[in-house]
């Protein structure tokens, strides 16, 4: 995957001409209607997703966005799709990085949700990130359990992704998840084998965030737009320290994670093993 280029200005063109900015959260994520994950984002029995140099992107920048689709979060898709998209890998490339490969996963809640984990493919073309992107079931679940199932993302980077950039230049990846609640504590062998078709191991969220870290430098980006997401973002915290972002506006989604991938490029961090995340500063 990601042999194609990212056209901004066909993107742009695209928008105009699907009423990306008109039409409704439904009509546009039309899996919604159908209640039900698209069948080739479903991860059970997936082995890998995997990020590979090719001719067009000879560096393969893995990126890992690990969206929460639950029922407070579920607008952000929408405002990703709109408006969002083109400003985060336009900004990425426009920034020095100019081989990005974006993953998306949608993320829920294990415990309560039907399709907790949606898999997409990694890509760098526009129109092929726009369909991973709008085949997303936005499943508006969750529960009262006081989290989602962000150790979801932890998990299938660290188990099910293979990528060119750490096998051959032992260049971590970066891997986003974005939500306003905390991350729930145990992902049980019972989920793994629901959800993936197999898993005989129980992990804790530290044990997972542990594996993910040794391929990915991994941030959370907390969305503070309710008094619960606040006292999440304390959590959150403790986690990640300063790999914990905290936004108001979930607008500032694009922003914040075009500045994470080019200030690290910059500074050349990919490649630095056991590196625990840097502090950005906000343009």
């Amino acid at each position: 995957m990601g042999s194609t280029r990212y056209d901004i200005d066909a993107r742009y063109s695209k928008a105009t001409r699907e009423g990306y900015r008109t039409k409704s959260a439904g009509e546009i994520f039309t899996q919604n209607g159908k209640r039900k994950a698209h069948e080739s984002m479903n991860p059970n029995g997936i082995s890998f997703r995997e990020s590979r140099d090719s001719e067009v992107h000879p560096n393969s920048v893995p990126i890992i966005l690990g969206l929460d689709v639950t029922g407070s979060m579920g607008h952000i898709p929408h405002e990703l799709i709109r408006e969002g998209l083109p400003k985060l890998m336009g900004g990425i490339i426009q920034g020095g990085v100019p081989d990005p490969a974006l993953l998306f996963l949608g993320i829920g809640d294990h415990e309560c949700d039907s399709y907790p984990l949606q898999v997409g493919q990694f890509e760098s073309g526009d129109e092929e990130l726009d369909m991973w992107l709008t085949r997303t079931y936005i499943e508006s679940g969750g529960g009262g359990n006081a989290g989602e199932s962000y150790l979801l993302a932890w998990y299938f980077a660290a188990f099910h992704t293979r990528t060119d950039a750490f096998e051959k230049r032992k260049q971590k990846g970066l891997l986003f998840t974005v939500g306003d609640e905390p991350c729930l504590k145990t992902l049980p062998a019972s989920a793994i084998r629901e959800i993936m078709g197999k898993g005989q191991q129980t992990y804790t969220y530290t044990e997972l965030l542990e594996e993910a870290k040794k391929k990915y430098e991994v941030y959370h980006i907390s969305v503070l737009h309710s008094d619960q997401a606040v006292r999440a973002d304390a959590g959150w915290k403790d986690i990640l320290g300063q790999n914990c972002i905290s936004i108001e506006d979930h607008r500032e989604i694009p922003n914040v994670i075009k500045n994470i991938v080019c200030n690290q490029f910059k500074n050349k961090t990919f490649g630095t093993l056991g590196n625990e995340g840097m502090n950005i500063q906000m343009l």
